[in-house]
């Protein structure tokens, strides 16, 4: 399994998730917060062309992860999965693309992937995050959450590789300039998740087969990578866990898990 970021944060997010198996390879795309031509410029950056692509699969409908999905499945005719929930916020973009529905728990067989969506909470229709398994490795998704679950903590343990929201610092969150409202909605219990509220899922998790941690979805204005950096350490440190930081330009390249 392998699999890299076009690009993560508030401007826009989609993950790849690639697997092989034999003669054959699967390639689905978590989100897509881009525009098409831009979808397919950072696709292309990482190897790949649109045809590559099995599948789409979606989190939540808010435009920075939802935004460019219908139009780029409709163009080059990929299917889409998202809840019930999500389809009801964004069913009037729907029209000439191929959806399917998905629900906490259910596992999605994408050809060589699955896929299992675990709820999440976030001030949206029906948010789910996915843990991505090719009968080998793991891979766990969080990012567009207020607080920690029990339900999250079981979904991502005993993951080879995780991507982690580390959105803001509380402080700095705190002593920015956005309206108290947003303030509000961003550090509460359906906004996002703080480094510090980050690493703490990441301590109560199953780490034992973890590998690599990836930072992600870092607002650019409440937050550096030095600092979700540093929380992440925090937990790992002595650990022999690799941890990295994804950027909003660039996501991060490929990230191969092998024995």
């Amino acid at each position: 399994m392998k699999f890299a970021s076009l690009g993560s944060g508030s401007e826009g997010n989609a993950l790849l998730i690639s697997s092989a198996s034999g003669t054959t390879s699967t390639t689905v795309m978590l989100d897509c917060g881009f525009p098409i031509r831009e979808t397919e410029r950072r696709l292309q950056s990482k190897g790949l062309a649109p045809s590559d692509l099995a599948g789409i699969v979606v989190t939540h409908e808010h435009q920075d992860h939802v935004g460019g999905v219908f139009k780029f499945a409709r163009r080059h005719r990929i299917p889409v999965w998202l809840s019930f929930g999500t389809y009801q916020a964004v069913q009037k973009q729907c029209d000439g693309v191929i959806v399917h529905f998905c629900r906490d728990g259910d596992r999605l067989a994408i050809r060589d992937l699955e896929l299992i969506p675990y709820t999440v909470p976030h001030d949206a229709r029906e948010p789910v995050q996915y843990v991505a398994n090719d009968g080998r490795y793991r891979l766990g998704v969080l990012t567009d959450a207020g607080q920690s679950t029990p339900h999250l903590v079981a979904a991502l343990g005993g993951c080879d590789a995780l991507v982690l929201e580390c959105n803001h610092d509380r402080q700095m969150l705190v002593n920015s300039s956005y309206p108290y409202s947003l303030k509000q909605r961003i550090g509460g219990a359906f906004g996002h998740l703080s480094n510090d509220t980050t690493a703490e899922i990441l301590a109560a998790l199953d780490k034992s087969r973890l590998r690599m941690v990836v930072g992600a979805h870092l607002s650019q204005q409440n937050n550096t990578p030095e600092l979700a950096r540093q929380a992440l350490l925090g937990v790992t440190a002595g650990s022999g866990i690799e941890v990295m930081i994804a950027c909003q330009e660039e996501g991060f390249d490929w990230i191969t898990l092998q024995e």
